[in-house]
């Protein structure tokens, strides 16, 4: 009626696998219990409200909430138990160490024996005595501390070299439905809520059968009581007993069970008294059979009864908190020992991701050849980049529409020569998932929107919130059409106009809001009408002032004014942003600054950083400059915008090429205007 292996703990070790998991206090585990009957959805840290940690019976204290939270959260962690001391200054000026606790399973006569051997093998300076002053009123160890000794000091080195301070490590390991499993505080509570009610089932069950059985019999009683005189006469006209249990139950319509027991009926219960208490338990069992069977059809009610029988053990049995957990002096999270800094996060099409800070690539000249930036397995590239703050949230959206998020810092650092690190270990995704975008996350808003657009130019708009989640699995980002994926996920305000640009030159702009904000699991509607054999390429957000870089797989790139882009409403096919047939098809678009610097990335994994003042500012289609050399057989493949850095080092400008120049002043082609379609070829 209590969840006992967390209440009194348990451990043991079997062939490959062991257990050890602490006691708890009984009333905090009920109280966390109960918090979970009332809420199936309660998280962890609200658990940990009831259930702040172990409760050892030899109280103690615990150091630390980073091993509660590790043990809570995966089913493994470890616990620093420290034993309860205290300095005291006697009247002659000396200090002694009184233990008045100690950490659990700790043997105090051992412990004592062992002080003494560091001793007197001089590994422990500064104890002139110990004694031991224990009785039933408690633990009550003395440590003597030399006069030119520092108390504090021969503390701190009883802690190190004894048992005064232990690790207790956490595994929280049982048997569920056969198998073992390690399970984290919410999932252990669940499945003893689970054992639980059907505990109350099958008790339930077994009354109801013993309540009918006997309102069985009592109905056979009450209809011979009934009928006393033509009973008795037909019990005096039988030969035997089994010929008046056949003669009764032919006669009065009875079972055999109800014969007999009327059969077997005392003459006292012919009384009124008798009478009227069968009668009375007629219809206790009657309401009792109800209740049962209420019971039994709701598990609402299994799981109230469950509660009621916890609190009534808490309330008999509870008791205060003997462990008292601490939060270790200088007690940091991991995110406050990592510096702030920015940082280049770097993804390549074979699923490797590295961080580098933003100063490993110097700045260089447009039109240079740029630096290696990773070393790569044959034929891998980088597809995705990312300038983010190292404390910043990413979230991963993969191809299959799913999305997970991690840390900056928890991305293992690299060297600029360094492939990284498979993103596989780091996200639980499967084999045919693949990561196509990546966002960053300062901090999750309601007031903040992701725009996701697919490859067959499907765009979804859902609140940033959504996705607020620890999940370890992931979550589904958006239902994929057959044969389709998620390409680009970028954060709105709520008002932005986004453009839209296919790898055939075509773009579209419109309003965000053209787009309804969403379900998570909506598949979403049509942002473009694609032609036959086109793809989207990109997806940007149009900042005000910003100018919008298109660059293309040969090299080139050019910078356009936004109002360029005309609006026009969604789902249409867009305007003539390139002309691919001479210049290459386009490889991404960003929406940039002038003080922006440039990142870009070709296939076989040069990077380049340059400034996006050095890209001349032309009308659509032209093609610009050229803004990365490309040697034959390779493309860029991806581009990324970065602030600029004040400290980085420029090399010496190229001049422009003439004839490259007048081809750019030239807008030799009309642009098509095409108005969009009635019907969307994807609903919510």
């Amino acid at each position: 009626r209590f969840p006992n292996l967390l209440v009194n703990g348990s451990g043991g070790i079997a062939v490959g696998m062991a257990t050890n998991i602490p006691p708890h206090n009984l009333g905090e585990v009920i109280d966390a219990m109960c918090m979970l009957i009332d809420n199936p959805d309660t998280e962890i840290a609200e658990l940990m409200e009831c259930m702040p940690g172990p409760d050892f019976p030899t109280g103690a204290m615990i150091m630390g909430r980073s091993g509660i939270r590790a043990a809570y959260m995966t089913g493994r962690g470890k616990v620093i138990v420290r034993a309860k001391a205290e300095i005291v200054e006697e009247k002659n000026g000396r200090f002694k160490i009184i233990v008045s606790e100690l950490p659990y399973q700790v043997n105090k006569a051992r412990l004592i024996e062992h002080i003494a051997e560091l001793v007197n093998e001089k590994r422990l300076e500064g104890i002139s005595n110990i004694e031991d002053h224990s009785d039933r009123n408690g633990m009550h160890i003395e440590i003597d501390i030399k006069r030119d000794a520092s108390a504090q000091v021969v503390l701190n080195q009883l802690y190190t070299y004894t048992q005064l301070q232990t690790t207790f490590g956490v595994i929280m390991l049982a048997i569920v439905n056969g198998e073992p499993k390690i399970l984290n505080l919410k999932e252990m509570l669940t499945s003893y809520i689970d054992f639980q009610e059907e505990v109350i089932y099958r008790r339930t069950a077994f009354d109801l059968k013993k309540a009918e059985e006997r309102l069985h019999i009592l109905e056979g009683l009450k209809i011979a009581l009934d009928n006393i005189d033509e009973v008795i006469a037909t019990i005096r006209a039988s030969k035997d007993t089994p010929h008046a249990v056949s003669n009764l139950m032919e006669k009065f319509a009875l079972s055999e069970i109800q014969a007999q027991a009327i059969v077997q009926m005392r003459l006292r219960q012919l009384t009124g008294l008798e009478r009227a208490k069968i009668e009375e338990e007629i219809k206790e069992l009657e309401i009792k059979i109800a209740d049962y069977k209420e019971i039994l059809g709701s598990k609402e009610r299994r799981l109230q009864i469950v509660k009621c029988e916890a609190i009534e053990i808490r309330n008999k049995y509870s008791d205060e908190r003997r462990t008292e957990i601490c939060n270790i002096s200088g007690e940091v999270d991991i995110e406050d020992l990592i510096p702030e800094e920015q940082c280049v996060v770097t993804y390549t099409r074979f699923g490797y991701i590295k961080r580098q800070t933003t100063d490993t690539y110097k700045l260089q000249n447009r039109g240079g050849r740029g630096v290696a930036g990773m070393t790569r397995r044959e034929e891998d590239v980088a597809t995705e980049l990312m300038i983010t703050s190292s404390h910043d949230y990413i979230l991963f959206f993969s191809d299959k529409g799913r999305v997970y998020r991690l840390k900056c810092y928890e991305i293992p650092e690299g060297s600029r020569q360094s492939k990284g690190m498979n993103i596989a270990n780091l996200l639980p995704i499967t084999a045919e998932e693949k990561i196509t975008s990546m966002i960053r996350v300062p901090e999750f808003s309601e007031d903040k929107f992701l725009i996701m657009v697919t490859r067959q130019g499907i765009i979804k708009r859902i609140s940033l919130e959504a996705y607020n989640t620890n999940r370890k699995g992931g979550l589904i980002a958006l239902e994929l059409n057959e044969g389709d994926e998620l390409a680009w996920v970028r954060m709105t305000d709520g008002n932005d106009s986004i453009i839209v640009a296919t790898k055939k030159g075509f773009a579209i702009r419109f309003m965000e809001t053209d787009v309804r904000p969403m379900g998570r699991l909506a598949r979403g509607v049509r942002a473009i009408r694609l032609r036959e054999g086109d793809e989207v390429v990109g997806m940007s957000v149009a900042r005000e002032g910003g100018k919008v870089l298109t660059v293309s797989e040969t090299g080139y790139g050019r910078l356009s004014e936004i109002d360029n882009y005309r609006l026009q409403s969604r789902g249409g096919k867009g305007i003539i942003n390139y002309h691919v047939a001479k210049y290459g098809d386009v490889a991404a678009i960003k929406v940039v600054d002038l003080e922006d610097d440039i990142i870009l990335v070709s296939e076989d994994g040069i990077i380049i950083r340059i400034l996006a003042s050095s890209i001349r500012v032309c009308a659509r289609p032209s093609k610009g400059v050229t803004v990365m050399r490309i040697k034959d057989g390779n493309k860029v493949v991806a581009a990324a915008r970065a602030p600029h850095e004040e400290d980085a080092v420029a090399l010496e400008a190229e001049e422009i090429d003439p004839e490259e120049e007048a081809a750019d002043a030239v807008i030799d082609e009309p642009e098509e205007i095409a108005e969009p379609d009635a019907e969307e070829s994807a609903e919510e």
